[in-house]
């Protein structure tokens, strides 16, 4: 049974980093800006949006143009936040190892 003891303690020291880990997360931001710098969006490790900042000049442009650009940089900040959060975990749990399951 030493062998579960073990394993117990290695799950909570590998929580402890995951929670340390989500705060880093929380608070890392990452900056994505699309349309030649007419678009810039904030969003954290966690995929919450901080900022959108819009170049008054490209506000003249076609409305689906603006769109269309808009909705491509905020599916690029989400997936580069999502990326940025999935390597941090996969560096945590890599740590971990349980007999039997990986």
């Amino acid at each position: 049974m030493a062998g579960v003891g073990k394993l117990i303690k290695q799950a909570q020291k590998m929580q402890k980093k995951m929670e340390a880990l989500q705060q880093e997360l929380s608070m890392k931001e990452i900056e994505v800006s699309s349309g030649g710098g007419a678009i810039r969006i904030v969003i954290t490790g966690q995929g919450e949006f901080k900022r959108i900042e819009l170049d008054p000049e490209f506000l003249k442009e076609d409305k689906a143009f603006v769109e269309e650009t808009l909705l491509a940089a905020v599916q690029e900040a989400a997936l580069k936040a999502k990326t940025v959060n999935e390597e941090a975990m996969g560096e945590i749990s890599s740590g971990l190892s349980l007999p039997g399951l990986f």
